[in-house]
């Protein structure tokens, strides 16, 4: 059971305990445990998804000094806009938007993750605030090509 947890945990980003808890509802069906800690993250993101997003900060990037991409990604405090996963999902959205040129927020949270095809951009925030436990958006982007 170990391993089963620590292969959900790398899959889903979720807790430990949540891994265990999950598989134990699950009674050690692994597909359905994923499913379980995905209903929860989507239950979690509805709940957080009211809360005011005061902080955050901008992430900028520059492909081949051909595209540029400047992204505010907004959140509730400035301890979780200073945390390691929030930086790495900034630098993960600007090359989001880098390679697939979406034209609205809306639009990119709709795309395939260049990433995962399997899922959205959208799942990607979701499971950003599942692990952070703040509400986290998108508030804008901008993307210039030469």
């Amino acid at each position: 059971m170990k391993e089963d947890i620590q292969k959900l945990r790398e899959l889903t980003g979720a807790g430990v305990m949540e891994c265990k808890r999950a598989l134990e509802g699950a009674k050690g069906d692994f597909d359905k445990a994923v499913s379980i800690i995905h209903e929860a993250v989507e239950i979690l993101a509805q709940k957080k998804s009211e809360r005011a997003t005061g902080a955050g900060f901008l992430e900028s990037y520059i492909h081949n000094e051909r595209v540029g991409v400047l992204l505010e990604l907004r959140c509730e405090t400035d301890f979780v806009a200073r945390s390691k996963e929030f930086k790495e999902l900034a630098h993960d959205l600007v090359m989001q938007i880098a390679a697939m040129d979406p034209l609205s927020v809306e639009d990119l949270l709709n795309q395939n993750y260049v990433k995962d095809e399997t899922i959205k951009v959208e799942d990607i925030i979701k499971r950003a605030i599942a692990k952070l436990g703040e509400n986290t958006k998108i508030e804008r982007f901008c993307r210039y090509e030469i």
